[in-house]
């Protein structure tokens, strides 16, 4: 309660990507308006209209946003770009323009953005309506996600979170102006050690029609492999060298048992008989480059990031110094008797 109340005097820039959402932006930039001023905190609406071809921009500024206008459409990544670009404060919240995401928590991950990077709304809520032929695949890619950034991850692609334009932009040249704009920060953070922080909240019907299709799956696949080849190399390449070292070490043992059944070949014969197979042989020699290849690459990130830039501020640590300041509890009075007759 004490952190939301801190909130309140927090600054923050709303943003609303948008692409043909007339029937639902105008009802969820009044509700974010509502939540925010009955929070009394000082704030701006920017909804990006992202080359809609209907009223989008017209409701969106009858319902007392401010409208960014692409000529064309450019992708939801490119939207939020804008967004961050043109947006007023350092505190950045983004969230749909559908109604899907609940605007109430926009002041909850607003306070916990204070101890963290970023604040990302986990879908894990009681009603949480996401429909049932993508669970599979967001099953899958969080799976792969957990594994490369090596902790969990209840909701990698969320439309509603929190954080600083400073950690959002550098960034940019890695952030994909499509859908995984979000999946992609998301790794982002998490592989370079900053504190992203999950609340859950509930999830409704969109208003509208979804712009996600299921070729958009594989999509996600790939940009989840890249980036692992951008931050953490190692986590592609080693399992795959074990994989091959693995089949390699087996065909070389059934070709051992192999020789063993063949009673003729004893001895030196040993030394021009063949004995490993070709195939067991190119599979470990696969399995040594590819763990020399990650090696290398690994090296490489890693030598890049000493000459990169400083990153931004980590913001994962609260003070402690209210809690040394505190005056001391005042002794018992049988202490104090004691002190008294000592005296």
């Amino acid at each position: 309660m004490e952190r939301l109340e801190k909130s309140v005097r927090l600054s923050i820039s709303v943003i609303l990507p948008a692409y043909n959402e007339e029937a639902g932006v105008g009802s969820q930039v009044e509700a974010i308006r509502h939540v925010l001023y009955s929070h009394g905190m000082t704030h701006e609406i920017l909804v990006i209209d992202d080359g809609s071809q209907d009223r989008t921009a017209q409701e969106a500024i009858q319902a007392g946003a401010r409208v960014l206008r692409h000529h064309e459409n450019r992708g939801y990544g490119a939207a939020i770009k804008t967004g961050i670009e043109g947006a007023q404060y350092e505190r950045i919240v983004i969230i749909d323009a559908d109604g899907t995401y609940p605007a109430d928590q926009i002041p909850e991950l607003v306070a916990k953005l204070e101890t963290a990077d970023m604040v990302v709304g986990a879908r894990t809520g009681a009603k949480v309506h996401i429909p049932w032929l993508r669970r599979p695949a967001k099953w899958v890619l969080g799976r792969l996600a957990a594994r490369i950034t090596g902790q969990p991850i209840p909701d990698l692609n969320s439309g509603l979170r929190a954080f600083r334009r400073e950690c959002a932009k550098q960034y940019f040249p890695i952030l994909s102006n499509r859908f995984s704009f979000t999946t992609t920060l998301t790794l982002a953070l998490l592989a370079d050690d900053y504190r992203v922080v999950y609340h859950p909240i509930n999830y409704y019907r969109r208003i509208g029609r979804s712009k996600i299709a299921p070729r958009h799956f594989m999509d996600f696949t790939i940009l989840v492999l890249r980036m692992a080849m951008l931050f953490q190399p190692l986590k592609v390449f080693v399992p795959l060298a074990f994989t091959c070292g693995l089949f390699g070490a087996g065909k070389v043992f059934f070709d051992i048992m192999a020789l063993f059944q063949r009673a003729s070949i004893f001895g030196g014969s040993l030394l021009y008989q063949p004995v490993i197979s070709t195939s067991a042989i190119l599979l470990l020699l696969v399995g040594l480059q590819l763990l020399l290849i990650g090696m290398v690459a690994d090296g490489v990130v890693r030598k890049i990031a000493q000459h990169n830039r400083p990153p931004a501020p980590y913001h994962g640590v609260s003070s402690v110094l209210e809690l040394v300041s505190k005056p001391q509890v005042e002794a018992p009075e049988a202490i104090l008797n004691a002190k008294k007759q000592a005296l």
